[in-house]
C-alpha cells in the first residue's frame, strides 16, 4: 500500500508532466488496485489511463488498459460490459503488428472471454475462446507452460460444465501428469485434483471416490493457512455423501464449507447455503433455502450498486465531458441541417403541391367554360323549340278565333232569329241549341286564351333533364321515374347551378350502371325554404358507405356541390339500394 500511495502522492504532485508518463502511472495504480481485490479504485485508474493513451493514440496501452478493464468486470460479474471491453481491445490490438506483447495481450483477453462465456453458460463460445488463447500462448517466446496451464484448467472446466466428461477428463489428466502441478503448484494441483474427481462422480464413475476429494482436500489444507480453495472440495464432498446417503458425512462437509465461505460472503457461500438446504430437511432446509434467496438478492444488488459505480466514474472524468460538448455540438449541426432539409423539402413540397393545384384549377375553370357553353347552346336550341310552340299555338288560336267561332257566332244569330216562332217545341228546341252554343263558345275561348299563354316558365331544364333520361335510361336498360315540384322558377336558378345539377345525375346515373346493378331509378325535384331537394334512389345492389373508399366520381360530385354551396348525402344498405340527396339554394 505504501507503493500505492507513493505512486498517487507523484500524481498528485504532478511530479509526471508528461501526459504518457501520467498516463502509465494510472496504468499502474490500476494494476497494483486490481490485484489487491479493489475492484472500484482500479477501474478509476484504468479509466483515467485509458482517457489519456487515447489522446495520445497508444493503441497498445489503451489494449492493455482495457483489458484490466474488462477483468475487472468480470469479477464484479458486469459479464456483458466485460464482453463489449475485451471485443474492443481485440480489435485494437488486430490493428498492431503481431509482436510477441500483442500476442501476449491477445491470449489474455481470448482467456478472461472464455471466463465470461462460461459464467453466462454458453459452454461453446468459452471453449473457442480458450483454445485460440492456448495457441497464442504456445506461440510465445520463454517457458509459458504456467500461463497455457491455467487456460488448459479453465478448458476442461468448461467441457466439464457443458457436460463434455470425456474431453475434461482428458485435459486434466494431462494437468495432472505434468511436473509443473506436482511440484510447483501444490494449490492448483489440489484443485485439479478436485475438478477430475468431481468430474468422475458426474460421469457416474466412483470407483476412485471420495479417495481423490480426501487427497485434493488434504493439499489445500496442508499450504493454505485460512482454506479459502478446500470451499469447493468440501461441498464436492458433501454432494458426494448426500448422493451416498451418508447424511452425517454430507452434513459434515457443507457446513465446514459454509464456515470458510462466510469470511468471504461471496458466491462460494451462496453455493453452501443452496447446498445444505438441499441436504437438511424440515425448518432447517427452509431456513438455509431463505438464507440462499437473501443472499442471492444481496449479492445482485452490490454487483448493480458496482456496475453503477463503474459508469458514474465514466461520466464524471473531464475527458467524457469534452466528448459530450464535442459530441452536442455535432448533433446541434445535425440538428440545423436536418431542420434545413426538413424546411427545403416543405417548401418544395408546397411548390410543387401549388403547381398541380393550380393545374386543377385551370382544367376545372376551363371545365365550367365548357359546361357553360354546352348549357347555353342546349338553352338557345330550347329556346328555338319553345318559340316555334308559341308561334304554332298563336296560328291555332287565331284560327279557333277567327273561324270557328266566327261560325259559331252566326250560328247562335240565325238560331236567335227562329225564337220568332211561337211554336213551344221549336222554342224549347231552339233555347237548348242556343245554351249548348254558348257553352261551346266559352269552351273554345278558354282553350283559345290557354293556347295563347306561355309555358310554366323554366319548364325547359326539367324537358332537358327529361330528354336526358329518356336517353340514357334506355342505354343502361334502366327504368326511370321524374318528379318535379312546378313551383320550382327555373329561369331564377343560375346556369352554374343548374349546370352541376345535370352533371350530378349524369354521374349518379353512370355510377348506378356501372356498380349497382339496378333495373330502376326514381328521381325528383321538390323546394323546401327556397332549397332545391334532389333525390336519387335506386334498386340495385347498395354498398357498405363507411369502407367505400372516394373514387374520381364521387369526389367530383362532392366538388361540385361544393362550387354551388350545397350539401350531399349518400345512404347505402347491402340488397337495398342506394339515395343521393342533394340540397341546392335557388340564391
Amino acid at each position: 500500500m505504501q507503493i500505492i500511495d507513493s505512486i498517487k502522492q507523484n500524481v498528485l504532485d504532478n511530479k509526471y508532466q508528461d501526459s504518457l508518463s501520467i498516463a502509465n502511472a494510472h496504468y499502474n495504480i490500476g494494476e497494483l488496485y486490481r490485484y489487491s481485490v479493489l475492484g472500484d479504485s482500479a477501474y478509476y485508474h484504468y479509466h483515467k489511463a485509458e482517457k489519456i493513451y487515447k489522446n495520445l493514440k497508444k493503441n497498445l496501452s489503451i489494449a492493455k488498459t482495457l483489458y484490466g478493464i474488462a477483468v475487472i468486470q468480470k469479477n464484479e460479474k458486469d459479464l456483458t460490459g466485460s464482453e463489449i471491453t475485451s471485443i474492443e481491445a481485440i480489435s485494437l490490438l488486430g490493428l498492431l503488428n503481431e509482436t510477441n506483447e500483442v500476442r501476449k495481450y491477445k491470449a489474455f483477453i481470448y482467456n478472461n472471454l472464455g471466463l465470461v462465456f462460461r459464467q453466462l453458460e454458453q459452454y461453446d463460445e468459452s471453449v473457442s475462446y480458450y483454445k485460440k488463447a492456448i495457441e497464442l500462448k504456445k506461440k510465445l517466446k520463454g517457458n509459458n507452460l504456467r500461463t497455457i496451464n491455467n487456460s488448459k484448467n479453465n478448458l476442461a472446466l468448461s467441457y466439464k460444465n457443458a457436460g463434455n466428461y470425456k474431453l475434461a477428463l482428458n485435459y486434466y489428466n494431462q494437468l495432472l501428469n505434468g511436473d509443473d502441478l506436482k511440484k510447483e503448484r501444490r494449490g492448483v494441483y489440489a484443485l485439479v485434483l478436485d475438478n477430475y474427481a468431481h468430474t468422475l462422480y458426474l460421469s457416474k464413475h466412483y470407483e476412485k471416490l471420495p479417495k481423490l476429494y480426501f487427497q485434493a482436500l488434504r493439499i489445500s489444507d496442508s499450504i493454505q493457512e485460512n482454506g479459502y480453495n478446500s470451499i469447493i472440495i468440501n461441498q464436492h464432498l458433501a454432494e458426494y455423501f448426500n448422493y451416498k446417503n451418508d447424511k452425517k458425512s454430507a452434513k459434515y462437509y457443507a457446513y465446514k464449507a459454509k464456515d470458510i465461505a462466510e469470511q468471504y460472503h461471496n458466491d462460494d457461500l451462496l453455493k453452501s447455503l443452496l447446498l445444505l438446504s438441499e441436504i437438511e430437511e424440515g425448518n432447517v432446509a427452509a431456513m438455509y433455502s431463505k438464507e440462499y434467496i437473501k443472499l442471492n438478492d444481496s449479492l445482485q444488488k452490490n454487483e448493480r450498486s458496482i456496475r453503477n459505480k463503474f459508469a458514474r466514474i465514466r461520466f464524471e472524468t473531464n475527458q467524457i465531458e469534452q466528448e459530450n460538448i464535442r459530441i452536442a455540438k455535432e448533433r446541434m449541426w445535425l440538428l440545423i441541417l436536418s431542420v434545413v432539409i426538413v424546411i427545403s423539402s416543405f417548401l418544395l413540397y408546397l411548390v410543387i403541391t401549388q403547381r398541380n393545384r393550380n393545374k386543377e384549377l385551370k382544367f376545372i375553370q376551363k371545365q365550367q367554360e365548357t359546361n357553360e357553353e354546352i348549357y347555353n347552346l342546349m338553352l338557345s336550341q330550347n329556346e328555338s323549340i319553345e318559340e316555334a310552340r308559341t308561334l304554332e299555338k298563336r296560328r291555332i288560336s287565331e284560327e279557333l278565333h277567327d273561324g270557328v267561332l266566327g261560325r259559331l257566332f252566326g250560328t247562335r244569330l240565325s238560331l236567335d232569329s227562329l225564337n220568332m216562332s211561337n211554336d213551344a217545341e221549336a222554342i224549347k228546341t231552339r233555347g237548348q241549341y242556343i245554351d249548348e252554343l254558348k257553352i261551346i263558345e266559352q269552351d273554345i275561348r278558354k282553350v283559345s286564351h290557354e293556347l295563347n299563354t306561355n309555358f310554366v316558365s323554366g319548364s325547359g331544364f326539367i324537358d332537358i333533364i327529361k330528354t336526358f333520361l329518356e336517353t340514357q335510361t334506355i342505354a343502361y336498360k334502366l327504368g326511370y321515374k321524374l318528379e318535379h315540384d312546378d313551383t320550382i322558377h327555373w329561369d331564377d336558378v343560375s346556369n352554374k347551378t343548374k349546370i352541376h345539377i345535370y352533371r350530378i345525375i349524369q354521374e349518379s346515373l353512370h355510377n348506378i350502371y356501372k356498380h349497382a346493378s339496378a333495373t330502376q331509378v326514381n328521381i325528383s325535384f321538390k323546394l323546401k325554404n327556397n332549397v332545391i331537394c334532389l333525390i336519387m334512389s335506386d334498386n340495385g345492389s347498395g354498398f357498405d358507405v363507411n369502407k367505400v373508399k372516394s373514387g374520381i366520381g364521387l369526389k367530383n360530385m362532392n366538388s361540385r356541390i361544393n362550387e354551388i354551396n350545397g350539401n350531399i348525402n349518400i345512404t347505402s344498405e347491402k340488397d337495398a339500394g342506394t339515395t343521393v340527396t342533394i340540397e341546392a339554394p335557388i340564391t
